[in-house]
């Protein structure tokens, strides 16, 4: 999906001439962790919140220059590539620049989570499944495969975490009866991460268990 509709021009841009003491109270009006910064037109970077709070009120932006943020999108990025740009920079707004690096306004991090929620993996019914493998020994391809030939439909796949040469697999899958989808992917070496009240597998552990706890009690 294209950021272009995200992009909003209502802050004007800052400049190397601006005094710090101005930047601070623009800072206390508004709820961004940055500005965006340039010089005859040109985008330099960003000032951040933080670190303006710490600098002499009576100076300009010019003499703190070298504490810029260089981070920006450009603006045919798909908006998940902007997700990690704000993600890395720990950042609420977020500069878009043309391939001419010319600054042609800037994104809200709450637009862009806002249009993840609108995604088939969010807003459509269905159910969520957490797999671990190995990391050299799962494929994408051979997860499609075991959902498929349940009859159910793939609505988002995303590795969600990577530790320990493990690799977390988050589904979200059309179904939510999920019972025989868990246990052919038992068959093929995953571990199911995620809780299932359906889980056939689970049920009978439980139940064993419980037994077994009755028969040392007895």
């Amino acid at each position: 999906m294209s950021i272009e509709p995200f992009i909003l021009n209502d802050i004007e841009i800052c400049n190397l001439d601006n005094k710090i003491r101005d930047l601070q109270i623009i800072f206390n009006e508004l709820s961004y962790s940055h500005l965006p910064v340039e010089k005859d037109g040109v985008y330099l970077g960003c000032i951040s919140d933080t670190d303006i709070r710490c600098l002499e009120g009576d100076k300009t932006l010019a003499d703190y220059q070298y504490i810029l943020d260089g981070f920006f999108a450009r603006e045919d990025d798909h908006w998940l590539e902007t997700l990690q740009t704000f993600a890395l920079n720990q950042t609420n707004i977020l500069p878009v620049l043309s391939h001419e690096n010319k600054y042609l306004g800037y994104l809200e991090l709450h637009d862009i989570i806002n249009s993840f929620n609108e995604t088939p993996f969010l807003n459509e019914p269905g159910g969520i499944l957490v797999l671990e493998k190995g990391a050299r020994e799962y494929s994408f391809s051979e997860v499609g495969q075991i959902v498929e030939s349940h009859n159910a439909a793939m609505l988002g796949m995303f590795v969600s975490s990577k530790e320990n040469d493990l690799t977390q697999i988050t589904l979200k899958l059309s179904t939510t009866g999920l019972n025989e989808i868990l246990q052919t992917f038992r068959r093929y070496g995953y571990t199911i991460v995620s809780d299932h009240q359906e889980d056939s597998f689970r049920e009978n552990l439980r139940d064993r268990s419980d037994y077994l706890d009755k028969y040392l009690k007895m």
